[in-house]
């Protein structure tokens, strides 16, 4: 852009100040487009935390209870099995659609194929959703005769939504909608306490 001269040949300043302001007005703007251009490359925290491993703190968990963590926006459940519970799960392989865990639409972690379907006997770790159309089962972790379960019903988790049923392993019942067991999440024990969600490098 060339300056204005006034008629004595020198710039008239205040046409030089208008020059400099709106010459300084542009190049901020050029800066400003180019920054959230370039940011755009860079994940956001969220994302960065969508895809995180989470650890959890398991020393307060007591026999027959339950604690949910967030982990890609999906509920981790981890249940800490009573013996009794571990005991009777391998009763109940006959009325079980997929009892060792052999269907690939979810493939559990070869450290999770086993009557268990867990690291540590008394630990189960699964994502809280059903296979079916993603809701999430409601704990029927109490056994006997309950509104919508068997009479022979031993404990586990019961979809709402259209039925399915799951034992204490996260193993679907046979002829039920779900086509899958419960998924098994990669994880990793850091300590008898802390377990890690979501990477298993270590296991």
């Amino acid at each position: 852009m060339s300056e204005t001269l006034a008629p004595s040949g020198k710039v008239d300043d205040s046409k030089r100040t208008w020059l400099i302001a709106t010459s300084c007005v542009g190049a901020a703007g050029g800066i400003a487009a180019v920054v959230p251009f370039v940011s755009s490359f860079q994940p956001s925290e969220k994302a960065k935390a969508a895809g995180a491993a989470v650890e959890a703190d398991i020393s307060a968990l007591k026999p027959g209870e339950k604690m949910t963590v967030e982990w890609r926006g999906k509920p981790v459940w981890i249940l800490r099995r009573t013996p009794e519970q571990l005991a009777e799960l391998p009763k109940l392989d006959p009325l079980l659609a997929d009892p060792q865990s052999l269907r690939k639409a979810y493939p559990t972690p070869a450290y999770a194929l086993n009557e268990v379907r867990s690291i540590k006997p008394e630990y189960l770790v699964v994502v809280g959703i059903c296979t079916h159309l993603g809701c999430s089962p409601s704990d029927k972790l109490t056994p006997g005769p309950q509104p919508s379960l068997p009479d022979n019903w031993q404990g586990g988790f019961f979809c709402p939504c259209h039925g399915s049923t799951f034992d204490l392993a996260g193993r679907v019942f046979k002829n039920k909608p779900a086509p899958d067991n419960l998924e098994v999440p990669p994880h990793v024990y850091l300590s008898d306490t802390r377990l890690l969600i979501g990477d298993d490098k270590k296991a």
